[in-house]
């Protein structure tokens, strides 16, 4: 299975900027992000039209064999970023950049604008990190020491054992209020993207309508977000072990790994993924 590009770009796009992050939010258009770990990859996605490449930390499951993320390590992330970032410069390089922060790397705002450093200074646009109102106050540092953040709520696969498994989150009503709350503060000390994992859709609308500048990206959680995310392996089909039941398998109705990012794409664009009933839980 070749996944080199079939067919050369259509034409240049510009490349993807915080500014044009804010204009598809303020003019409705969905934005699509898949994850990547290497520069072959890439250079796919950026054929394929993809807004955000995330270096997900969960290349520590799909790449490296792990049962969490929890063993990726910050040298890895910058490694993998730095891989990314190669195989755009081959293509357009059209996509922003977003590089996870790995477990443990910032329990303090002065660890994370070290931990976050390292992977702006690998090529990285943007940091991810995961967790409520807590983080407020390292997301305000970072931000105002020039590096932008998306949070990461609902689900935060850093903090499984926490949570007791892979599980649901906002399912009560004070769960529900305190995921709007986070979302609320994160936004208001400087987040421009906030990834929402396995909450109910109908709080996911919620919370995306709620935000006025900063960008709800879903996975699991129904149509309603900003934007949508799936891991690469996922939407390939060659995950090992168990798929999660809001993954769709693009490689399977395309036939090249090509195809299967662009229909991901014009789903997500058209909002004909993921479908709402799917992520009722």
């Amino acid at each position: 299975m070749s996944v080199q590009p079939s067919a050369p770009p259509a034409g240049k796009r510009p490349a993807m900027t915080l500014h044009s992050l804010m204009k598809m939010l303020a003019d409705g258009e969905k934005i699509s992000m898949l994850t990547a770990y290497d520069a072959s990859f890439a250079a796919v996605a950026d054929l394929a039209g993809v807004d955000i490449i995330l270096v997900g930390d969960s290349l520590g499951m799909v790449c490296q064999g792990h049962n969490s993320t929890l063993p990726v390590t910050l040298d890895d992330m910058r490694y993998h970023v730095e891989c990314v970032v190669r195989g755009l410069q081959k293509q357009n390089g059209r996509p922003l950049v977003l590089g996870d922060m790995p477990f443990g790397c910032y329990a303090t705002p002065e660890q994370a604008f070290r931990s976050a450093s390292v992977l702006m200074q690998a090529g990285a646009h943007m940091v991810k990190l995961e967790g409520g109102a807590w983080l407020a106050p390292t997301v305000e540092f970072l931000v105002t020491r020039g590096i932008p953040v998306c949070g990461h709520i609902g689900l935060t696969p850093q903090s499984v054992n926490t949570l007791g498994g892979y599980r649901v989150q906002g399912r009560t009503e004070s769960a529900a209020q305190q995921l709007m709350q986070d979302s609320l503060q994160l936004q208001n000390t400087g987040a421009q993207a906030l990834v929402l994992e396995m909450v109910p859709a109908s709080l996911s609308g919620e919370i995306t309508r709620a935000l006025t500048s900063c960008a709800t990206i879903g996975i699991g959680a129904g149509v309603d977000t900003a934007g949508q995310i799936l891991v690469l392996h996922d939407m390939l089909g060659v995950t090992q072990g168990k798929v999660p039941k809001f993954a769709h398998n693009f490689m399977a109705e395309t036939g090249s790994v090509l195809g299967a990012m662009q229909a991901f794409v014009q789903s997500v664009k058209e909002k004909r993924f993921p479908v709402n009933e799917l992520h009722a839980w």
